[in-house]
């Protein structure tokens, strides 16, 4: 086969893995009453989530609504995952608040669009499995964050005030106290009160009574019945909207970038991390990361086109999904024709529910996303999780999603560092066998661990602090780790002891370390190309004619006696 011909079977097998199969529902024929009992729960509790995100972040309870039925279905037949179940998320009402707030309703969609093509393209560029490399302490610190961001959130609605004006969740809930009416403030923290009981109590009436909707049912029954003085979801639309292009401002583009990349990598984080969660719970097979990016940035574009807002792997539902016996796409399907159902049949009844119970909802969501048992692990594992763990979740209420992430990573990252730093050393040691006169002339030092800028310094401060000797060998046999730093460290500490008049001899450079030593200069820095060994009592043995010869009459070079190290240097 030509190249051509087998770089185009390639990008073809490439293009097909990303793309839908009837191979994702070969068992549906075996699970489907499950994935329909499922489909059905999940759609029941999805519905007051999608109302009160939406509501939420502003966009209002359609787009809400729109998303988890577009997005939901789009995911569910494009994505990576057999049991993901998308829509709008407590994590992208982080987002979008803000963004919202500052440059209207309007924008969502439009950044739906944006954000959805950024996610297409990470997954195009198989950068799905960079997830993996975050750290289970910034995941948690991140959640944690959230959940405390959704519940603020909630805060001026369960008052019956409106938020401050200020992006933060923290400063906004308390500025919301400052416009409360005293007078009437007991009816909407009421009602959330009576959620949160009813919530609390449906699990032990029957473990899959949907606690949200009940609640939800007897709230909005109370304050219909009693007239009670409580804002309302209000009017929603009876079918869906037909897809449209959203207006775009050429001049509004340049400063949504920002928000876009920031929803984007939300979306891709949050989505992969769900779907991770997914494979945990269930035996439901693996999940393919490229995929899933794919299929929740086409879910993003779709709920665009439908004025929806972006959307992303929702955890909770898709756990609630696995619990009620969902194994295959098929769950997820149901769960989207379940709310088109509300979509056309009950928006009358819907629009009548107070904001308030939306607020006790989500405020016990925002709950229970927060596992006290988890947090008691990390805050007991190490000093260092602790630490990146309540970093990442204060950056993340206090400042932004997407940079506590990396402020987080970064922290993380540091302490690794330090960790394997800290597990590497330079170490001299006393020369094999019977000892000889003159062996107190000789330092051998021996390298361990890793080698790398965060350890270079110190083991050359370790080397420097030599005195009193004719020659000096290092071992490097036992290092594991060997970057361009500490490569140049060695090289400065040979030069820094031959101009001593130390002699340097260097034995055990393992061939993977071999180039990288050549081009940085440590074999050209010792004094002759004999001075390079593989074998240590050999090196043993030159050293001790050097200081043989340096206790006579000044000696000669000590390359020049022809001892063969049998190193192969490349040569390139």
């Amino acid at each position: 086969m030509s190249v051509i011909g087998t770089a185009a079977a390639s990008s073809g097998r490439y293009v097909r893995a990303l793309l839908p199969s009837w191979q994702d529902y070969r068992d549906v024929k075996r699970t489907w009453r499950g994935d329909i009992v499922a489909g059905l729960t999940v759609g029941i509790i999805a519905l007051p989530l999608a109302l009160a995100f939406g509501v939420s972040s502003g966009a209002g309870a359609e787009s809400g609504l729109i998303t988890a039925i577009v997005a939901g279905v789009i995911a569910a037949v494009f994505g990576g995952s057999n049991i993901q179940v998308s829509g709008p998320t407590g994590a992208m009402v982080v987002v979008l608040g803000p963004v919202v707030a500052a440059h209207g309703v309007g924008v969502v969609a439009v950044l739906s669009l944006m954000a959805g093509l950024i996610v297409i393209a990470a997954g195009a560029l198989k950068l799905g499995r960079a997830v993996s490399f975050i750290p289970w302490p910034v995941i948690e610190g991140f959640t944690l964050g959230i959940a405390v961001i959704i519940f603020l959130q909630q805060v001026p609605a369960a008052i019956g005030s409106q938020a401050g004006p200020s992006s933060n969740a923290f400063v906004a809930a308390v500025q919301s106290f400052e416009t409360v009416d005293w007078s009437t403030v007991i009816i909407p923290v009421a009602m959330v009160l009576v959620v949160a009981a009813i919530m609390l109590l449906a699990p032990l009436v029957h473990k899959k009574l949907p606690g949200s909707i009940v609640a939800i049912v007897v709230v909005t029954v109370i304050a219909n019945l009693a007239n009670l003085p409580l804002a309302r979801i209000g009017e929603l639309p009876s079918s869906l909207p037909s897809p449209m292009l959203p207006q775009l401002d050429p001049g509004m583009l340049g400063s949504l970038v920002g928000p876009a990349l920031t929803i984007a990598a939300l979306a891709a984080i949050e989505s992969l991390l769900s779907a991770r969660v997914a494979v945990t719970l269930s035996d439901t097979g693996p999940y393919d990361a490229d995929r899933e990016l794919v299929g929740q940035g086409l879910a993003s574009i779709a709920s665009g086109f439908f004025g929806g807002m972006p959307a992303t792997g929702a955890i909770a539902r898709t756990a609630v999904n696995i619990r009620s016996g969902g194994r295959t796409r098929l769950a997820a399907i149901v769960h989207s024709i379940v709310l088109i159902g509300v979509v056309y049949l009950a928006t009358g009844v819907v629009s009548q529910i107070p904001l308030a119970a939306l607020s006790g909802v989500l405020m016990m969501t925002a709950a229970r996303m927060i596992s006290i048992a988890t947090v008691r692990s990390i805050i007991g594992s190490t000093g260092s999780d602790a630490t990146v763990f309540i970093i990442t979740a204060l950056v993340t209420v206090s400042v932004d999603l997407i940079v506590a992430v990396g402020i987080g990573i970064a922290v993380a990252a540091f302490f690794a560092l330090r960790s394997v730093s800290a597990s590497s050393g330079v170490h001299r040691e006393e020369l094999p066998g019977e000892p000889v006169p003159g062996d107190e002339r000789i330092a051998l030092f021996r390298l361990d661990g890793a080698l790398f800028f965060g350890a270079a310094e110190r083991m050359l401060e370790r080397v420097n602090q030599t005195s009193h000797i004719t020659v000096v060998i290092i071992r490097m046999s036992q290092l594991q780790i060997l970057d361009a730093t500490g490569a140049r460290v060695i090289t400065e500490m040979i030069q820094a002891l031959e101009r001593r008049g130390i002699t340097v001899l260097v034995k055990g450079i393992q061939p993977r370390h071999l180039k990288l030593v050549t081009r940085v200069g440590v074999i050209t820095s010792l004094r002759h190309r004999n001075h390079l060994f593989t074998d240590l009592d050999a090196a043993i043995e030159h050293a001790r004619s050097h200081v043989t010869r340096a206790a006579t009459a000044g000696g000669a070079d000590a390359g020049d006696f022809g001892w063969t190290s049998a190193v192969q240097l490349p040569r390139d």
